[in-house]
C-alpha cells in the first residue's frame, strides 16, 4: 500500500476560524482540485474548486509515454490550480497522479516538468492507495443498512473496485470495511482507444469491450468475498466515475448536468442496463448533442458503459448509487482525520504560506 500521509503540509490559515485543506488529483483524463474547510464530524464545505479536462493520457497505450501535447494541456491546468493556491495558507495539502504517471516511460520526466514550470510537487500514487482513498472519499454515500457494497471507481487509464462488508465498518471510517479490492488496467480513454477510438461503436465493438472487462474481472480472486450477502439481494453497487454521472444527468433528463441532483441519487440497475443500450444504438453525434454528454465524452462514454456492464453482471444488484465525488474527497477525508480536525474545531492559528514544492510541514526543508 502507498502512503497514506499528507504529501504535502502546510501551517493553517484561518478561514473563519477554520484551516482549510487542498486536495488535488491528475488523473488519465481530468485535472480536479477542491479546496474545502472541515464542518461537521466526517463533513466539510468546499470552498474553491477546478476541473478541467486534459486527456493526459491521450495514445498513452499505443507509445508508452505521454505526449507533448498531453503533457502541455495537463500543465496548463496545474498552472491553474497553482494560482489558485498560491495566496491560500493550508494545513495541509496533497497532490497525486495516477494511472497515466504510473504507467508512462516518462511520467517521472513529466512531474519534474510540472514542478518546474507550475511549481507543484506531485506524487504518483500506487493502485491500492487510489482504491482506499475512492472508498473514503465514497464513504458517506454508502447504505448503512446494506450488508455490503461494491464500489467502483472508472477512470480514464484504470478502474479500481474495493468490496466492503458493512459489518466491519468504523463509524467514519470504512477502511476496515475494504475486504477485497482490485485494480482493472483500463478506463474511458485507454479501452476506447484500444477498441478504435470511440466514435464508431458498433454492438459488436461494445460486446468485445465488455467481454475484455469481464476476463480481467474473473482474474479477481477476492471477487467472491460478498457472495452471501449478493445471494440475500442486501448489496448495492456504489459508483463515482464520470460514466455514472452521465447516466445519472441521463435518467433525471438534466437540460445540463449539475452536480447537486446527480451526487446520491440511486438508480434501477434494469433502468441503467436500459439506458446504456441506447447509448450504444445513438450515433456519435447524438451522444454529442446530448447535454449530459457532449462533445468531451461523446468518445468515451460507451467505453466506460462497458466496463459498468461488465461489473453489473459479476455482481448483480438491483441498486446502483451515484457518486459525484472521489479521489479529492477521499484526500481531505484523510487529512482532515490525522489532524483530528473534527473534534479540534475553531481555534486561532499563526498563519504562513504554503511552499508548495517542499513537501514538508510548514515549508521547512
Amino acid at each position: 500500500m502507498g502512503n497514506d500521509r499528507p504529501h504535502l503540509q502546510t501551517a493553517p490559515r484561518v478561514m473563519g476560524n477554520l484551516p482549510a485543506y487542498a486536495a488535488l488529483d491528475l488523473g488519465t483524463n481530468n485535472c480536479r482540485l477542491l479546496v474545502a474547510v472541515p464542518q461537521q464530524p466526517g463533513r466539510f464545505r468546499v470552498i474553491d474548486a477546478f476541473s478541467r479536462i486534459v486527456r493526459l493520457g491521450e495514445g498513452l497505450g499505443a507509445s508508452g509515454r505521454l505526449s507533448e501535447g498531453a503533457m502541455d494541456r495537463a500543465v496548463g491546468a496545474l498552472k491553474a490550480c497553482a494560482a489558485k493556491l498560491e495566496n491560500r495558507e493550508v494545513a495541509g495539502v496533497r497532490l497525486i497522479a495516477t494511472e497515466a504517471c504510473r504507467r508512462a516511460e516518462n511520467g517521472e520526466e513529466f512531474l519534474a516538468r510540472v514542478e518546474q514550470e507550475a511549481g507543484l510537487k506531485l506524487e504518483i500514487i500506487d493502485r491500492e492507495t487510489e482504491a482506499r482513498l475512492a472508498v473514503a472519499g465514497c464513504s458517506s454515500l454508502v447504505d448503512r443498512k446494506s450488508k455490503g457494497a461494491v464500489l467502483f471507481d472508472i477512470g480514464g487509464g484504470s478502474s479500481e473496485l474495493a468490496l466492503l462488508d458493512l459489518s466491519k465498518r468504523n463509524r467514519h471510517d470504512l477502511g476496515p470495511a475494504m475486504v477485497a479490492w482490485t485494480s482493472l488496467p483500463m478506463g474511458v480513454v485507454t479501452l476506447s482507444e484500444k477498441h478504435g477510438g470511440g466514435k464508431l461503436v458498433t454492438r459488436p465493438v461494445f460486446d468485445a469491450m465488455v467481454d475484455e472487462v469481464a476476463e480481467h474481472l474473473q482474474n479477481f480472486e477476492g471477487r467472491d468475498a460478498l457472495a452471501e450477502a449478493l445471494a440475500e439481494d442486501d448489496i448495492h453497487l456504489l459508483g463515482t466515475s464520470g460514466t455514472v454521472t452521465t447516466l445519472a444527468g441521463i435518467h433525471l433528463k438534466l437540460p445540463r448536468y449539475e452536480r447537486r441532483l446527480v451526487d446520491g441519487i440511486w438508480m434501477d440497475s434494469r433502468k441503467v442496463e436500459q439506458m446504456v443500450q441506447g447509448l450504444v444504438d445513438m450515433s456519435f453525434e447524438q451522444r454529442v448533442q446530448n447535454p449530459c454528454i457532449g462533445k468531451d465524452r461523446a468518445d468515451l462514454v460507451l467505453a466506460g458503459c462497458a466496463i459498468l456492464v461488465a461489473i453489473q453482471q459479476l455482481w448483480p444488484c438491483t441498486r446502483l448509487r451515484v457518486a459525484d465525488r472521489g479521489l479529492r474527497e477521499g484526500l481531505l477525508t484523510q487529512m482532515m482525520n490525522a489532524d483530528d480536525a473534527w473534534q479540534r474545531g475553531p481555534r486561532p492559528q499563526q498563519t504562513r504560506r504554503a511552499d508548495k514544492s517542499s513537501g514538508k510541514p510548514g515549508g521547512r526543508r
